[in-house]
């Protein structure tokens, strides 16, 4: 009987180191803790940003731990969010990365989001008149654009003889 407790404390352990250092918390720390701007890549934003706008909506989007389970942690349902966001990936996608399901991540994403609006509402001023829209568009020289928050760069084959009109920092020909 002793033996079969032994096995089952060795096998409830190793669970639990599995666990801990497969949690997203414990990846995004380290992540987090990278030089090279690992973090700023993944989430698309600075660690000092992200620290700013997860103090701001801490209250907004926490939930209490219950007696089956411990609640998914603020950080986490940020990064969710933030990476969704930021790649456009699907819930499933973010469910194998995150190990949260994409049920769960169907509810984390909008309830964050809202939140982030509630709280960047005062930072981000959107054009209310017809004129502002036009001179904010003015300012793109590019046709139905009014503004941009991130570009992706989208490989080409380049017109003959204007390889170096495309060429950029990535070494490659790009659009």
């Amino acid at each position: 009987m002793l033996k079969v407790i032994l096995i089952f404390q060795r096998i409830n352990l190793y669970y639990t180191i599995f666990f801990y250092r497969n949690s997203m918390e414990n990846q995004l720390a380290e992540l987090y803790a990278e030089p090279a701007g690992e973090f700023d890549n993944f989430v698309r934003m600075s660690c000092s940003d992200f620290e700013y706008l997860l103090q701001k909506i801490s209250p907004m989007i926490a939930k209490n731990d219950t007696d089956w389970r411990d609640a998914i942690p603020v950080k986490v349902r940020l990064a969710v969010t933030l990476r969704y966001l930021a790649t456009g990936d699907s819930y499933r996608s973010l469910h194998y990365l995150f190990k949260i399901s994409s049920q769960v991540i169907s509810l984390i994403v909008p309830e964050v989001c809202l939140a982030l609006n509630d709280v960047l509402k005062d930072l981000v001023k959107m054009p209310k008149t017809a004129n502002e829209w036009l001179s904010k568009a003015q300012g793109f020289n590019f046709p139905h654009c009014i503004g941009a928050l991130d570009g992706k760069h989208i490989m080409i084959l380049p017109p003959p003889h204007t390889a170096s009109e495309y060429f950029n920092y990535k070494g490659h020909l790009y659009s």
